[in-house]
């Protein structure tokens, strides 16, 4: 294969592609090399471009042996660090037979980053799981033995046990609700739905809970009928999940404002949008912990979200059901002065 009927070759091909003659010197590569490694390869030694051992050990392999090779490696562009797969092959660059190897270069950041996430999910799923579950094998077996006869001792065991089970059974259901969430997010929802009969029964349904935490929720604002595109059930279990965590953790000055508010044009929907803000009171939140807040799992802190039944996964659920419905989730808060979470959705 001649130099020129490689080049149009590799300008065909979509991913970074270099071609490397025997004396290990680059003969030729497509756009895609020079964006990843810049401009001006040609004629330069392999080695003074990517300072790889594991692949310059590829790279004589196939020169030399004719071998073809795999080997990941990181990589630094100008725009950012990515995690790479080379292919290294042999070729004949004409007829006389000279060799040449062709290395292909395939981006596989996002896959390593998917993968590393499944990971950590099913570690954390299993930790959050093993904690309830040890507390409830460890009472069985008491109550098999020392406490078998123990009537008060039965009841605490018991109650807690029913505690730790209901933990169990509320992190299964959150993470069945993830799945589903997950699973429709691409699809948009098509039917119309009063925002204000949604916040009406997400109020509604949490004022026992308020009630018990004597936390006052006050609904403000534009008061319907403010009509959205969306699954009335998701947007529920959003603004449900937001005022049960402003009543639990912000609650703490007596009162819980859901204000909602229209805009005549957001300029990131492009058009009339309703902004719901779930306002609170309390303690606050430390700034640092704001980016990671919807992550699965992430708390700020453990053991009060445990004792509150949280699971970790509530505000991962709401960013997900906004994103289903076109919308924005913001977050603003500060220690000492309480939190806003606000829902933006486009208006119908």
């Amino acid at each position: 294969m001649s130099m020129a009927t490689i080049l149009p070759v590799l300008e065909a091909v979509p991913l970074p592609v270099l071609v490397v003659d025997a004396r290990e010197k680059i003969v030729a590569t497509n756009r895609g090399a020079q964006a990843l490694l810049g401009q001006g390869l040609e004629g330069r030694p392999f080695v003074t471009v990517l300072r790889q051992p594991a692949l310059n050990e590829a790279l004589e392999r196939a020169l030399i042996a004719r071998a073809s090779d795999r080997v990941r490696l990181r990589l630094s562009s100008p725009e950012r660090e990515m995690v790479a797969l080379v292919s290294v092959a042999p070729i004949e660059l004409d007829e006389a037979g000279k060799v040449a190897a062709l290395l292909s270069i395939e981006d596989i950041t996002a896959t390593e980053e998917a993968e590393a996430m499944r990971r950590d999910f099913v570690a954390n799923v299993s930790h959050e799981l093993r904690t309830p579950l040890t507390a409830l094998i460890g009472f069985v077996e008491t109550l098999r033995g020392a406490a078998k006869d123990d009537p008060v001792a039965r009841d605490r065991f018991l109650t807690i046990m029913a505690r730790e089970a209901g933990r169990m059974n509320r992190l299964v259901g959150d993470l069945l609700s993830l799945s589903r969430v997950e699973a429709e997010e691409r699809r948009r929802p098509t039917a119309q739905v009063d925002l204000a009969n949604v916040l009406r029964g997400a109020i509604q349904t949490l004022q026992p809970v308020a009630e018990t935490a004597k936390v006052q929720i006050k609904r403000e604002g534009e008061p319907g009928p403010l009509r959205v595109t969306g699954d009335a059930d998701q947007l529920t279990q959003v603004f449900s999940n937001l005022i049960e965590n402003a009543v639990k953790y912000g609650g703490a000055g007596g009162e819980v404002r859901v204000v909602v508010e229209k805009i005549a044009h957001e300029p990131v929907q492009r058009g009339p949008a309703y902004r719901v803000d779930v306002i609170d009171s309390g303690e606050g939140i430390d700034p640092i912990h704001i980016p990671r807040l919807t992550e699965r799992f992430y708390r700020v802190d453990t053991h009060r979200s445990r004792e509150q039944g949280g699971t970790g996964l509530g505000l991962a659920i709401v960013k997900h059901i906004v994103a289903r419905h076109r919308g924005r989730l913001k977050i603003e808060s500060e220690k000492g002065k309480g939190s806003r979470f606000s829902v933006i959705l486009p208006a119908a």
